[in-house]
């Protein structure tokens, strides 16, 4: 999987997309007829098919990461996230700092350490806002290699784990992978097929609305990671979904409600040719799909995902036979499927 690490491994922000874009870009040249960018950054893709209508596929490039909102006296850096975080994951961890050159740091909360913090001190929840880097340099070398507004990004790196790969970034560098790699394997497909790497996804699904209004698909599939509770501290019920049982088919989440004749026909697929797959209700966060459905006069829409533990931390896991089952479902969907006779829709 050296296309997932180089992936997960490139920095790129929402807003700060360009590395990623860059290496994104490459890909898609090799596989696509055409390839351009948009005004919000959004990399599009088109594979040209028979001409029978368009469908667009959006997985988006952007990571959660920080910006630099302030440096103090001493060298210490202040940040604004970019995207959500639970503080809690966020201890003990590194950064880079990509001002005029990448700078490793310390992340830290601006708290005493646990030797000498008082009983009352210790019950306080920790948020955000109360963690800052150490660059470990003097505060004018750091201000003359940072400026505010420069990204930050967190740092972990790619590994295997068992049977599954673990890295920062896999939300949603793992969806960006299924969408290129279900394209190379296409030789014949009825529609012709807009791959697009979105931006500003983390931070309200945006480069997806404006990059649906330039298409004007006729149907939209997002490729994106889903929660996998299925790890200690969580009821059965609410997995969502289990690492290693396959590719989500999402029915519905908070941004988007699939429309219902696409996951049948992905589902018909799913069943037809023996891939593993499991069915998604997601009660919190969304995809790309909720802004695809909202453009023009709608869109039907549904998503795929891949089931990803640890999600919004540095150890984001995913496993290999669900990446395998994500690509060969959309592979072979695309292959079979005529936006201008598939039924969809309400009617």
């Amino acid at each position: 999987m050296k296309l997932l690490e180089l992936l997960t491994q490139t920095p790129g922000i929402a807003g700060r997309e360009e590395r990623i874009r860059a290496v994104i870009r490459k890909e898609m040249e090799n596989s696509c007829d055409e390839v351009r960018s948009d005004a919000l950054g959004n990399l599009i893709g088109l594979k040209q098919g028979s001409g029978r209508g368009k469908i667009m596929l959006a997985g988006h490039m952007d990571e959660i990461g920080f910006l630099v909102k302030y440096i103090d006296d001493k060298g210490f850096i202040r940040l604004q996230p970019v995207g959500g975080f639970d503080p809690r994951t966020l201890m003990g961890q590194r950064v880079v700092v990509h001002g005029k050159e990448d700078l490793l740091g310390n992340l830290s909360p601006s708290t005493k350490p646990v030797h000498i913090l008082t009983e009352e001190e210790k019950k306080k929840q920790l948020q955000v806002k109360d963690f800052f880097v150490d660059l470990g340099l003097p505060p004018e070398q750091v201000k003359e290699k940072v400026e505010v507004g420069d990204p930050v990004t967190l740092r972990q790196e790619f590994a295997r784990v068992g049977n599954n790969y673990s890295s920062k970034a896999m939300d949603d560098r793992a969806g960006v992978l299924v969408m290129l790699e279900a394209v190379k394997k296409l030789q014949q497909h009825p529609a012709d097929i807009y791959l697009v790497a979105t931006v500003q996804e983390e931070v309200g699904l945006r480069g997806a609305l404006t990059s649906a209004f330039g298409i004007v698909p006729d149907l939209g599939i997002a490729l994106d990671v889903t929660l996998a509770a299925d790890y200690p501290g969580g009821e059965e019920p609410e997995y969502v979904t289990r690492l290693g049982a396959g590719v989500a088919i999402k029915i519905m989440d908070s941004a988007s409600i699939s429309d219902h004749n696409l996951v049948k026909s992905l589902r018909d697929i799913a069943r037809s040719e023996n891939i593993d797959h499991q069915m998604e209700i997601l009660p919190r966060g969304g995809t790309d799909a909720g802004s695809i459905q909202r453009s023009q006069a709608g869109v039907p829409v549904a998503t795929l995902s891949v089931p990803c533990r640890y999600v919004h931390t540095v150890n984001e896991m995913v496993s290999r036979k669900d990446l395998e089952a994500a690509i060969n479902l959309l592979s072979s969907f695309l292959t079979q499927t005529d936006p201008l006779k598939l039924k969809i829709g309400t009617a």
